[in-house]
């Protein structure tokens, strides 16, 4: 129980991170010429490990946690389901982001003003979704955690 305690927090604490993380690409990479490789890499880097946290945590969580917040606070339940749904958008549009920025010099002359909007945009999306996230995960976590 300890374990999952601290494994939840670290999660929580990295989560908002990502948010931070998320918003220098997002800034960065309004100018479609500025190439930003390693704040890319950390922001996916970052999100990643926060996900990778979260999945690890999830089966203890809907086993000893899940049941309790629907019985006692089911909007809240909700909300949590919602942040699950939302943070696999963050996952999937930072990576896109990310490949993007990164294979920017792989794609023709002529498309690559179009991926470099891609990785911003993505970026973007990615850093909006990544605060919702973390403020439904905060919202829940404040009510009943491990």
């Amino acid at each position: 129980m300890v374990a999952l305690r601290v494994i939840e927090r670290i999660h929580g604490h990295l989560g908002w991170l990502a948010v931070a993380a998320l918003l220098h690409p997002a800034i960065l990479l309004a100018n479609p010429r500025r190439r930003a490789r390693l704040a890319v890499a950390l922001a996916a880097g970052v999100v990643v490990v926060t996900a990778g946290l979260g999945v690890s945590v999830y089966p203890d969580y809907r086993t000893q946690l899940k049941p309790s917040i629907f019985a006692t606070a089911p909007s809240l339940g909700w909300l949590f389901e919602r942040k699950e749904h939302l943070a696999v958008g963050v996952v999937a549009f930072t990576l896109l982001g990310c490949v993007a920025h990164l294979a920017l010099e792989a794609f023709e002359p002529g498309l690559r003003p179009h991926a470099a909007r891609l990785a911003h945009r993505a970026f973007v999306v990615a850093f909006v979704l990544a605060a919702a996230v973390a403020v439904f995960g905060t919202a829940v976590a404040s009510y009943k955690s491990f």
